[in-house]
């Protein structure tokens, strides 16, 4: 794989799992690879370990439900390194809930984070990629995007929401010079996924799923999934009929009896 010597990331969510992983990636790579959460300790270290490597890891801490705080780190980025050629807008979260735990709250911080956080990033981007007229987005989904799964429907309706959108934007920013790619990885072991209490098929080891993600980036591909198996098994689901995809996701319930009155 070629080395990208003094070009410009930006990863989002990286102080740990897939986007610490795909910056070290970068930066062992010979990227200038700007990142940034909230966590300003985890990646001032992060940055620490960089030294040495063919490229540099550099923290910009940030809160992505801030737009303001936001625009303040693109701007700081651009000041202090360069501008950004490519943006990994990965930062993001999860939380199941069934059905008859419904809530509302769950909704609300789902979008705020997975879907508006994402958003304004684009926002903090776009001024100066239009004024370059150049510039690549990735923006992180998921295999759960594609088709509605039991505990997922928080989850799963943000990341829908980000392939639409970035299927909406393609032609325009095309048009423009810049590039929108959207990434939707199946499992990969991270503090997140460590939760799970249920089989997660095809598991990555975020340095696998790093390499994976590196290779899509610097394709021309638009959609970029891994482990490949995943993205064939959800894109089958996708095409099913609604019966048959139902009595398969049916099957997905978890299998737990919380929530349930017991009956004497």
């Amino acid at each position: 794989m070629k080395h990208y010597p003094n070009r410009i990331a930006w990863v989002t969510g990286a102080s740990y799992g897939l986007g610490r992983s795909l910056a070290e990636h970068m930066a062992r790579k010979g990227w200038q690879v700007a990142v940034s959460a909230r966590s300003e300790d985890d990646l001032k270290a992060f940055a620490s370990e960089s030294e040495g490597w063919s490229g540099q890891v550099h923290a910009y801490p940030c809160d992505i439900t801030n737009l303001d705080d936001l625009k303040q780190a693109v701007t700081r980025i651009e000041a202090e390194i360069g501008p950004i050629e490519i943006a990994v807008l990965n930062a993001g979260t999860h939380q199941p809930m069934r059905a008859h735990e419904f809530d509302a709250n769950v909704f609300r911080k789902l979008t705020d984070i997975n879907l508006m956080g994402t958003v304004n990033c684009i926002e903090a981007l776009l001024p100066g990629f239009y004024k370059r007229q150049s510039g690549q987005i990735a923006v992180v989904s998921s295999v759960a995007g594609y088709r509605g799964l039991p505990t997922s429907a928080a989850y799963g309706m943000t990341k829908a929401g980000l392939i639409n959108m970035a299927e909406a934007l393609k032609p325009e920013f095309d048009e423009a010079n810049i590039r929108i790619q959207i990434v939707s990885p199946g499992f990969v072991r991270t503090p997140l996924t460590d939760k799970n209490d249920f089989p997660m098929p095809f598991i990555m080891e975020p340095e696998d799923a790093a390499r994976a993600f590196y290779k899509g980036l610097v394709s021309r591909r638009f959609e970029i999934v891994f482990p490949w198996q995943m993205g064939i098994i959800f894109k089958l689901i996708r095409m099913l009929p609604a019966p048959l995809a139902f009595a398969l996701t049916k099957n997905m319930i978890p299998d737990d009896e919380s929530g349930k009155e017991e009956v004497a």
